[in-house]
């Protein structure tokens, strides 16, 4: 296959991954970080890095929100957030920071694939994704892409549709968020 033919099978996968997504599940995150007075949002590696850009945009929103183990990250207190994106729910780094969090007062959001994981169990609430894991041994979903790369990619729009439901709620545009945009570069 060439590679606008892989793209567009990616495309399709991904369109079909949205009305999986319990509507329910998603209010309850959206309405539990406007209650929250922090945010924290951990995960590792690509799962990570969908989540800094979470960070970003409730930044722009004003939203007072850290990614876990970066250097200017806040301590989290009683009624802040951690949400965890973990599709297998086992990284053992994430479960011991999801332990921290409710030893701390602080409530769980567990993004994930598997919603009776350790994280999941932890959590005070789920939002289950779509997708498999990275050895694919777990998930309700059939990928032709490698690892967790569906649910990867799940997730960051996911998370991108909760910031458009943050601007709905909150009456922001772009134009009001972009003045909280980096202006160093």
């Amino acid at each position: 296959m060439k590679t606008t033919e892989y793209l567009a099978e990616v495309v399709q996968e991904l369109s079909q991954t949205g009305h999986l997504i319990s509507d329910e599940q998603a209010e309850e995150l959206v309405n539990q970080i406007l209650e929250s007075k922090k945010i924290f949002v951990a995960g590792a590696g690509r799962s990570g890095l969908m989540g800094k850009a979470f960070v970003m945009r409730m930044m722009h929103m004003g939203i007072d929100a850290y990614v876990v183990g970066e250097t200017v990250t806040a301590n989290l207190e009683k009624g802040d957030l951690l949400i965890i994106g973990s599709g297998s729910g086992e990284t053992k780094t994430l479960v011991a920071i999801a332990e921290k969090a409710k030893s701390l007062g602080g409530k769980v959001a567990a993004i994930t694939i598997s919603p009776e994981s350790t994280i999941g169990k932890l959590a005070d609430m789920i939002v289950k994704l779509p997708g498999v894991t990275k050895d694919q041994s777990e998930g309700d979903y059939k990928t032709i892409q490698p690892m967790g790369s569906l649910f990867e990619q799940t997730m960051l729009l996911f998370y991108d549709s909760v910031i458009l439901r943050f601007m709905e709620k909150k009456d922001l545009d772009s134009n009001k968020m972009y003045g909280k945009h980096a202006n160093l570069e």
